[in-house]
């Protein structure tokens, strides 16, 4: 670069990248940063919005990584179990092994962003693997020209980075919310695009957030029923019709609340879609959630402009 970033555009990219430590509760920093710089520090706004994008685009991948581990460790200790006697000793071993890898998996998701803010403290135009230069072409990012004040990000690529990472943020539970909300409130008025593309999210993720309180709503009531029924002490009274009628409520309930589960990945899944979609160019809607959302926002700004 030809000018080193001034104190204020480097706090502002240490304090993005390290939102990430929040695990999902430092997104709105993430894009405060973006958007008080976007016109005032090119350093500052690709820093922030790159951060976003580790918080979103890298928890996804660290998140299948870690579903992944999972179900191959728990295969590969069900097929290694040499004797019944030999269980519990097995059982330890894994236990130990898993544990140090999760720990290890937790450090490599949590290292970078730490070294990134390190970097960016120093005034260094940090890149994060695989990311980072993608990032910067995406957004005309040149840090050589930094003095040509003229020359500010793509703001069409910014706002459609925004938005995707939004859509991105489905899959982090609850504080996903956070991405299209921030984005919606801060820059929600400059950009319909993005002001669009947040609401719809927005709403698709607190639908997908429901999902989840229905299923364990469903999984503790055929609980308590089952309780109910059987009694606690769960002696005679087991054979009863009451508490065969409670076992079926259990059972009906466990299997919606399956389904559901099984559902939401699915959500998840069209989720990256959707940001996938958005970053390419095209103008995205969710199945009926995009339309509602897009005529609600049609008859909204009719109304307010009194036709």
């Amino acid at each position: 670069m030809n000018t080193k970033p001034s104190p204020s555009e480097r706090i502002w990219a240490a304090f993005a990248h390290l939102s990430t430590l929040a695990m999902g509760i430092g997104l709105p920093l993430a894009l405060i940063g973006w958007s008080e710089n976007r016109r005032k520090s090119r350093y500052a706004a690709f820093q922030s919005l790159q951060a976003l994008g580790y918080q979103t685009l890298g928890y996804t991948l660290w998140l299948i990584g870690m579903l992944v581990l999972a179900v191959v460790s728990s295969v590969g200790f069900a097929a290694s179990v040499r004797t019944i006697e030999t269980l519990e000793a097995d059982l330890a071993a894994w236990t130990a092994g898993y544990s140090l890898v999760i720990f290890g998996l937790v450090a490599l998701y949590l290292v970078p962003p730490v070294l990134a803010a390190a970097a960016c403290a120093l005034g260094m135009d940090f890149r994060y693997p695989l990311l980072g230069s993608r990032l910067a072409r995406y957004l005309d990012y040149d840090p050589s020209r930094a003095s040509d004040e003229s020359l500010w990000l793509n703001e069409d690529h910014e706002d459609r980075w925004v938005a995707g990472m939004g859509h991105f943020a489905v899959i982090i539970a609850l504080w996903g919310l956070l991405a299209p909300i921030t984005a919606w409130a801060l820059q929600g008025k400059r950009s319909p695009f993005l002001k669009f593309q947040s609401a719809q999210t927005l709403v698709y993720q607190i639908g997908t957030s429901l999902l989840y309180v229905a299923a364990g709503f469903f999984y503790v009531f055929g609980l308590v029923v089952f309780a109910l029924t059987i009694g606690f002490e769960g002696d005679a009274g087991v054979l009863s019709a009451g508490s065969m009628a409670g076992a079926i409520v259990f059972l009906v309930s466990l299997l919606i609340a399956m389904l559901i589960m099984l559902t939401v990945p699915l959500l998840h899944i069209l989720g990256q879609w959707a940001g996938y979609r958005v970053l390419k160019g095209h103008y995205y809607r969710y199945p009926i959630i995009g339309r509602l959302m897009e005529k609600w926002m049609t008859d909204k700004s009719y109304s307010a402009s009194g036709r």
